[in-house]
C-alpha cells in the first residue's frame, strides 16, 4: 500500500509540474460582448458588435474601424491566434497591432487593394515595402487563421500556417514601429482594425510562451 501511495504522489507531482510549465492560453473574446475592449474612435467608424455566434463584426469605416484591448498583456514571449473573415470590401480585414517590448507594429492581411500581407513597419518600411511583403488572393466570407509569435529577437507570422509566413529576426525592438501618419496607433497596445472593409473576427486567444520552439530562437547567420 505504501508503494502505491508513493507512486501516486510522484505521479501527481509530475502532473502538477507539467501544468505549471505548460503554456497557458487565455481567450481575448468572451463571445458575448466587448468586455476587455474599447471601440476606437477613428472618425467615420463602422459599427462594431458581437454577433449571436460570438464573432465580432467590424463594419467598414471611412476608412478605419476597430477595437483596442484594455487589459494588461505581455510584451514579449507570447503568441496571438485569431480567426478572421473579409465579409465585404477591398482592403485589409486584419490590422493586428501588437507590442514588442516598448515598441509596436501591425500585421496587415489583405491591404493595398485587398492582396498585400506584411508587417508595418520594420526599419521604417511598411508592409508593402519590406522583404516580408507577399500578395495573396483572398476569398470573401471565408475564415482564415492568423498566428503571431513574439519572442526575443524573432517574430513569426503564420496565415493558415503556410498560406503566408514571415520570420523576422531582429536585433532590437526599436526596429519595429507603426506607420507614421496613420490612425492605426489608436489601437495600441493590442488592437484589431479594418480599412474600408467589413471584417469578422473570432476565437482570439493569447498564449504566454514558456517553452520556445527551435524557430523561436535566433540563428547567428541571419544577423
Amino acid at each position: 500500500m505504501k508503494t502505491k501511495k508513493i507512486v501516486a504522489l510522484i505521479g501527481a507531482s509530475i502532473v502538477g509540474a507539467c501544468s505549471v510549465c505548460a503554456d497557458e492560453t487565455v481567450p481575448l473574446f468572451n463571445g458575448k460582448d466587448l468586455s476587455g475592449w474599447k471601440v476606437v474612435e477613428f472618425g467615420g467608424d463602422g459599427a462594431v458588435k458581437v454577433l449571436p455566434d460570438g464573432a465580432v463584426s467590424c463594419a467598414a469605416g471611412g476608412p478605419f474601424s476597430g477595437i483596442a484591448y484594455t487589459n494588461p498583456m505581455p510584451t514579449m514571449s507570447y503568441e496571438l491566434k485569431l480567426e478572421a473573415m473579409r465579409a465585404e470590401g477591398s482592403d485589409f480585414f486584419i490590422g493586428l497591432t501588437l507590442p514588442i517590448e516598448d515598441s509596436f507594429c501591425s500585421v496587415i492581411i489583405g491591404g493595398w487593394g485587398g492582396m498585400v500581407c506584411g508587417i508595418s513597419c520594420f526599419n521604417y518600411m511598411s508592409a508593402a515595402e519590406n522583404q516580408w511583403t507577399r500578395g495573396i488572393t483572398f476569398e470573401d466570407n471565408r475564415w482564415y487563421t492568423l498566428r503571431v509569435r513574439v519572442m526575443p529577437n524573432v517574430m513569426q507570422v503564420f496565415l493558415d500556417d503556410k498560406l503566408y509566413y514571415a520570420r523576422v529576426q531582429y536585433e532590437k525592438a526599436s526596429q519595429f514601429s507603426l506607420r507614421t501618419g496613420s490612425d492605426i496607433d489608436k489601437t495600441k497596445p493590442l488592437g484589431l482594425c479594418s480599412y474600408d472593409t467589413h471584417a469578422k473576427w473570432r476565437n482570439f486567444t493569447l498564449t504566454k510562451i514558456t517553452e520556445p520552439l527551435p524557430d523561436d530562437k535566433p540563428k547567428d547567420e541571419e544577423f
